[in-house]
């Protein structure tokens, strides 16, 4: 397909629950979309500092799969998406969640938000999707709608990191003798190295605070209009809390043998046996699950997966 559109490309993707699930998790699993969702729920609170008086934002929240896992932890969460589709699955997962609100984004504004109106923001899986000029202009808004002294939370794809570029080096693959127009996908996958996302960051107008660039993916906590006194305290915060944030090596390991497994590099049974030699580890215990759910999907591809 080749939409025009950041809004007709993802709507195509979620047409069914399935199909949007799948889109943003690559798992058509409910039960394994909750599992994932936790996992990265945990991450984004120990980034934010998120309590139960926060009104947080998340920008690009398709189904709901991290924002269902935060609601009981702050006191409003709000999920906005380019997608109508989308949004229309991530309420019927959170019908019953009286603190989730949604908005429809259109284009690359929040002008459906009030200034100042949020105190955590976050991005996840999100900014790797979109143009440069884009990301930049959602940060500039961000930074209108986050209060001062507010946080956010972002990621993109780490061009520099062994395994993000192994992940970059699939796309010249994707799109090799491909038509230019189909070549410029609307939701291609997008890379920036850490001192590039962390410029786009700064000159959007807020202050680093983090930067966490040792996986496939670079990942930023930043802070507006922070004084110096809090300025030291979220550094101190976010260093002793690192190993909660940051995607640990074997997290990455596993992701880039993930992404093995999905171009045909290796295969699913080699990836699992690989994992399984790594427990006991909480990384065995989020992608052990996952793999599987997958391999199931795609028992006609990958052969039959264990019992």
């Amino acid at each position: 397909m080749n939409a025009t559109s950041y809004k007709d490309t993802w709507d195509s993707r979620a047409l069914s629950a399935e199909a949007a699930m799948a889109a943003v998790d690559g798992s058509t699993d409910e039960s394994i979309v909750q599992h994932t969702g936790r996992w990265t729920a945990d991450q984004v609170q120990a980034a934010l500092d998120i309590g139960p008086e926060d009104r947080v934002l998340e920008l690009g929240c398709g189904v709901g799969r991290i924002g269902r896992e935060l609601t009981g932890r702050c006191a409003s969460w709000t999920g906005v998406d380019i997608s109508e589709n989308m949004l229309r699955h991530a309420r019927e997962r959170l019908a019953d969640r009286p603190n989730a609100h949604f908005h429809q984004l259109n284009r690359s504004k929040l002008e459906m938000l009030e200034d100042a109106s949020i105190d955590k923001a976050y991005s996840i899986a999100v900014f790797c999707h979109m143009d440069k000029e884009d990301l930049y202009l959602y940060l500039q808004d961000l930074h209108r709608v986050v209060r001062p002294g507010g946080l956010i939370f972002v990621e993109t794809w780490n061009l520099v990191h062994p395994i993000g570029w192994r992940r970059w080096e699939y796309e010249p693959l994707v799109w090799d003798g491909a038509d230019q127009k189909q070549r410029k996908d609307i939701a291609r996958n997008q890379f920036c190295t850490p001192e590039e996302f962390e410029l786009y960051v700064r000159k959007a107008g807020f202050q680093p605070l983090a930067n966490y660039a040792e996986s496939q993916s670079v990942q930023i906590v930043a802070g507006r209009d922070l004084d110096e006194e809090r300025m030291a305290s979220e550094h101190a915060r976010l260093e002793r809390d690192a190993a909660r944030i940051a995607y640990s090596p074997l997290y990455a390991e596993f992701f880039g043998l993930f992404v093995d497994v999905i171009f045909g590099k290796i295969t699913a049974r080699q990836m699992l046996e690989q994992v399984d030699a790594a427990a006991p580890a909480e990384e065995v215990d989020l992608f052990r699950p996952y793999l599987l759910a997958l391999w199931r999907k795609n028992a006609e591809l990958w052969g039959e997966p264990p019992a």
